[in-house]
């Protein structure tokens, strides 16, 4: 019996001893997911700044359709702005295609770029970008100072921006509009806000 008693007591100890091991573990891991905290698209400081009203553009689609780019409008705007030779901004097209099957009822995706109308057409229709209306305006790309692509613009129903960056994947897109819903200029100055107020707590 004293052996049993000795393996019984040995395997507690192991038991206890993983626990404690698990524990420490999963502390760690909350610890590295504060420290290590989603980026957001990378803004820019450049043209018009975040609760700022947009300048307001009435363009016309590449399939001739009016469009207006600021202003009052009744749903929010996701300003898109791509070009035809970019590969991250083909890889975000699909994601463009799920942000507006998901929330088309509330928000409007406008593709933007410049040059020539026919590169454009062909791109936009062998894209399968039938569905999104994409107008040519280097006045527009000159106004927000776009300068890297793909860059993305958040309009309210009021036209003010509400969210700008770069963006290189699809959770940096992402976040643009959940700045938006936070109400935070962007995901990382929501972060360093709680941050800051766990620290004061």
């Amino acid at each position: 019996m004293e052996p049993l008693m000795v393996a019984v007591v040995v395997l507690w100890a192991i038991v206890i001893a993983l626990l404690i091991v698990v524990f420490a573990l999963a502390r760690q891991v909350g610890i590295l997911f504060e420290r290590v905290a989603p980026m957001g698209a990378l803004m820019t400081d450049a043209g018009p700044k975040i609760g700022e009203a947009s300048p307001r553009f009435d363009l016309m689609t590449l399939d001739g359709k009016p469009q207006t780019v600021g202003g009052a409008s009744g749903k929010n705007t996701l300003v898109f702005f791509l070009s035809t030779t970019c590969p991250v901004c083909k890889k975000l097209l699909p994601v463009l295609k799920s942000m507006r099957s998901a929330e088309g009822r509330t928000l409007d995706i406008v593709l933007a770029s410049d040059g020539e109308h026919a590169v454009h057409r062909a791109f936009h229709k062998a894209a399968g970008l039938d569905d999104f209306p994409y107008v040519l305006s280097s006045d527009l790309g000159m106004t927000y100072r776009i300068n890297r692509l793909p860059f993305a613009v958040v309009l309210d129903q009021q036209g003010i921006v509400r969210g700008k960056g770069l963006v290189n994947s699809r959770e940096q897109l992402e976040s643009l509009m959940n700045a938006r819903d936070l109400g935070q200029p962007s995901i990382q100055n929501w972060i360093a806000t709680e941050t800051a107020g766990r620290a004061i707590n």
